[in-house]
């Protein structure tokens, strides 16, 4: 099976106090042992490194260790999927056709990669939100860990 988490998913399984963190950990971990293909954006993998640095975690989390949770548990075992411009040009066109506002481009571009990686499930924690977007031949694939 190969799977595609967003960022909330892989936000809740880097921080040990997150309320989603024993069902996400367990799927990062099915990920490093080579039972699931996990895949992640590229923009992903960006936006992880921005939350991990910014969110107001107690303690804060130090780029030194978000760069270690990037090494050791993405890195290491995703698949990274690289959008191209044209990809860009494409949800963007998508936000203005249908008339989106704000941060749903970010989702987007989460579905559209999961689309190009050819993911049999998509994991998020923002289950409706993702499913309100994608075509309609993926909305069964979209679902919490």
């Amino acid at each position: 099976m190969t799977a595609y988490l967003d960022t909330s998913v892989l936000v809740a399984a880097s921080v040990k106090d997150h309320s989603h963190y024993v069902q996400a950990s367990d799927l990062v971990a099915a990920i490093r042992a080579g039972t699931i293909r996990g895949c992640i954006s590229t923009h992903g993998l960006a936006e992880l490194y921005s939350v991990l640095t910014r969110a107001p975690f107690n303690p804060r989390i130090h780029p030194a260790d978000a760069g270690r949770i990037l090494e050791d548990n993405i890195l290491s075992c995703f698949e990274l999927i690289a959008l191209s411009v044209d990809d860009y040009k494409s949800v963007l066109r998508s936000c203005v056709g249908n008339g989106l506002i704000g941060a749903v481009v970010f989702d987007l571009l989460h579905l559209h990669a999961a689309q190009r990686a050819g993911c049999d499930r998509i994991y998020t924690f923002n289950v409706r939100d993702f499913r309100a977007l994608a075509p309609k031949e993926m909305e069964d694939r979209i679902a919490a860990p």
